[in-house]
């Protein structure tokens, strides 16, 4: 089964459970070279940023549930698109199917979205600075 590796609302494990029952987490992992945004339509993406690490956590994504993921990812519509990059654990690097957002330009996060997503962030024990990092955008894009 591919590994994916979710840094959004899909670092929440019963969300996930109801898009992906198949599907299990398996731990956490970072993205590095890469930073956190809150694309304009109001969902989490990342860009290159050589500085900065972006941190989540993977799942063994059963096949039938990928296209339950597209879906909800909006493929189809052009909200994401799929890659694989590669994540680094705590037993190495491995390669990981991420959904990267289309758009680029920073904007507000959507009604309870990042609510979720910490709640998430802090439930897989992500870093305490990275969780802080998130929370920041919940007064729109940062300076």
């Amino acid at each position: 089964m591919p590994l994916y590796f979710a840094y959004g609302a899909n670092m929440d494990a019963a969300a996930m459970a109801l898009r992906c029952p198949i599907s299990r987490m398996v731990g956490g992992g970072h993205l590095p070279r890469h930073r956190f945004i809150i694309m304009r339509e109001g969902y989490a993406s990342v860009v290159r940023d050589p500085a900065r690490t972006v941190w989540g956590v993977l799942w063994d994504l059963a096949p039938g549930d990928i296209p339950a993921l597209d879906r909800y990812e909006g493929v189809a519509g052009g909200l994401y698109a799929k890659a694989t990059l590669p994540i680094s654990t705590a037993v190495g690097v491995k390669r990981a199917l991420i959904y990267l957002g289309r758009s680029t330009a920073p904007g507000r996060p959507r009604p309870g979205y990042l609510d979720a997503m910490l709640a998430a962030a802090k439930a897989a024990q992500l870093p305490p600075a990275y969780i802080g990092e998130i929370s920041r955008w919940m007064r729109g894009p940062p300076a």
